[in-house]
């Protein structure tokens, strides 16, 4: 696996928008963010383009601009600005020959799970589930970005999970992989589907209907990505819709309902998610998952 160099002072975070489109003005507090951090920043032409649809350019001017960030190396980071769907269409046109010479961490959440899980299966990269630009306008999205900083700078993580809820109690220790469940099932049956086998893996999802979950859930287990788990983290499921006539059962009950046959140690209520709390987790690093009546923890042990 490979571990790209953490970030000192004077290196240089490039911001692009490798899926949907977001105003160059919603990126600004994260760049004064980062440059008082005391790094370097890249703003790149996707970010606030002159697109007239959903994407922030076309596959192409997307897919360039990301291959570019990946060859460099001078980038040291490269920041998605936001996610919403995109990724999966210029995934496979990519090229990571040079990023193996410059690794370097890539960062986001939601459609960038298509990134993460492309770097884990394919590419065997470590790289950073945690907040997009947008967080940095966000006054109570506060302890997320210091978890960003952390993350990024080296520091070794550690998650008191005071607010979550035990399913199963146990100790797990793993490589720990995920993102947003959607991407997730979509990318079963293709070459990123993650091996899960012996790792901790984490989900998390916004603005489904429940009968989605309980679909997306299903194919999770259908498709053995649930099975051997060294442990299992449930972050926020945010937003979801009812359709007209019920569905019948709560998130809660749904992911329970699903998750309830494993052994493994299991928590729901994580800090990671489509809101706040959203922390920085390290995909491909290994962690250790403790789950007891007292105390819930996830902390980093490489």
């Amino acid at each position: 696996m490979i571990i790209p160099p953490y970030l000192k002072r004077g290196d240089v975070v490039a911001i692009t928008c490798p899926a949907g489109f977001m105003p160059l003005a919603k990126i600004q507090s994260c760049v004064r963010s980062l440059q008082s951090w005391g790094l370097e920043v890249w703003v790149g032409k996707t970010v606030g383009s002159n697109s007239s649809n959903y994407f922030s350019g076309t596959d192409e001017e997307r897919r360039d601009e990301l291959q570019a960030l990946l060859d460099t190396s001078e980038v040291k980071a490269i920041l998605c600005g936001r996610g919403g769907y995109g990724v999966s269409r210029i995934i496979d046109q990519l090229d990571f020959k040079r990023f193996r010479k410059y690794p370097k961490w890539i960062i986001g959440f939601s459609d960038i799970t298509v990134l993460h899980s492309h770097l884990h299966q394919v590419v065997h990269s470590a790289s950073l589930h945690a907040p997009m630009a947008a967080a940095f306008q966000d006054d109570e999205a506060k302890d997320d970005i210091a978890s960003f900083k952390q993350a990024l700078f080296g520091k070794k993580m550690m998650y008191n999970m005071k607010q979550s809820t035990a399913v199963q109690y146990g100790v797990g220790e793993g490589i720990l992989i995920g993102g947003n469940l959607a991407l997730l099932a979509h990318q079963c049956g293709t070459k990123r589907q993650l091996k899960t086998k012996g790792k901790i893996l984490f989900l998390e999802d916004v603005g489904e209907y429940l009968y989605n979950i309980d679909r997306m859930m299903l194919q999770l287990k259908q498709s053995g990505v649930l099975e051997g788990l060294a442990g299992l983290v449930l972050g926020g499921f945010t937003d979801c819709k009812d359709t007209e006539r019920p569905f019948g059962k709560t998130i809660d009950e749904i992911l329970l309902e699903h998750v309830s046959t494993y052994d493994y140690p299991i928590v729901m209520h994580a800090p990671v998610s489509h809101a706040v709390p959203n922390s920085a987790f390290k995909c491909g690093i290994p962690h250790k998952l403790k789950i007891s009546a007292r105390t819930i923890t996830l902390e980093e042990i490489s």
